[in-house]
């Protein structure tokens, strides 16, 4: 499982811990690096906006990923996702939730870049004895532009 550790607590607070994470997914997920997303949520959920899970553990979010993004010729989505207007707030005392705006890019060659999908993730983030981790992530979406190029099997 990736985790934020708490060893770097010294420089960073666990708003800087959570922000990492969120990153890490960005950069994850743009590289097509599906099976790297997953570990990010190996003890954790995805779910939409209800509450409904969709996976559950590292495996299980990879496949999603995998099974419903498609990857072009150099193996990626050919993507830039933007994690904005983060709102940080504390449940109890080793947990944190995390309200932000999304934006994704996408372009291909012949395709110029352009906004394909913006929403909002709810993330819940718990701090365990290696560090904070993802426990579940929420999602709604409230924008699409053109998916064609990204939804879909993967190659």
């Amino acid at each position: 499982m990736v985790r934020e550790t708490v060893a770097s607590s010294a420089v960073l607070s666990a708003g800087d811990h959570v922000r990492n994470l969120l990153g890490r997914y960005c950069e994850r997920i743009d590289a097509g690096d599906f099976d790297g997303v997953g570990a990010l949520f190996a003890g954790g959920v995805l779910a939409d906006e209800h509450g409904t899970v969709l996976a559950a553990g590292d495996e299980a979010v990879a496949a999603f990923y995998a099974s419903m993004t498609k990857r072009h010729d150099d193996g990626t989505p050919r993507t830039k996702h933007l994690v904005v207007d983060t709102v940080l707030e504390p449940d109890g005392d080793a947990a944190v939730v995390a309200r932000s705006s999304y934006l994704v890019l996408q372009a291909l060659d012949g395709l110029p870049l352009q906004p394909i999908i913006a929403g909002r993730y709810v993330d819940r983030f718990e701090l365990g004895a290696g560090g904070w981790a993802f426990a579940e992530r929420r999602f709604v979406v409230d924008l699409t532009g053109d998916l064609s190029h990204h939804l879909g099997f993967s190659r």
